[in-house]
């Protein structure tokens, strides 16, 4: 069973939230490109959303669908919250990708927390992989 196809098994609102996610992280993203002042920020955010969702695919393989799929979004997306709060504080970001950026902010955050808790129930022994998605 492929990553999406256990993916399609999750309940119809881990769906919705999944296409919101790749809204702000992947697809908003780019909006900050048209910046000049927040182009860099773009790149780190998409770099890091890229290098999570290769992880979370590569660890689904040898794992199954399981709680510790989180772990990539907290260990590439932790430090890029605290790198949004700081772009925040500078005094030549424009209005429009300080909105933007809250967005993606707001959206990675909401993602952690499901992270985190998901971590945590793996590391406290919820190690079984979701019915029908052993690893490969």
């Amino acid at each position: 069973m492929t990553f999406n196809e256990a993916m399609a098994l999750q309940p119809a609102w881990v769906g919705i939230w999944l296409n919101v996610l790749l809204l702000g992280a992947f697809i908003m993203p780019l909006a900050l490109f048209i910046w000049r002042e927040t182009r860099l920020t773009a790149l780190i955010t998409l770099i890091a959303s890229v290098l999570a969702a290769v992880s979370i695919n590569l660890m689904y393989i040898q794992m199954g669908y399981v709680k510790l799929l989180g772990l990539p979004h907290l260990v590439l997306w932790g430090p890029l919250v605290f790198y949004y709060l700081a772009q925040f504080r500078r005094a030549d970001l424009p209005i429009w990708p300080r909105r933007i950026m809250w967005f993606i902010l707001i959206i990675i955050a909401i993602s952690l927390a499901f992270d985190v808790i998901d971590v945590l129930r793996y590391v406290l022994g919820n190690g079984t992989p979701m019915a029908g998605t052993a690893p490969l």
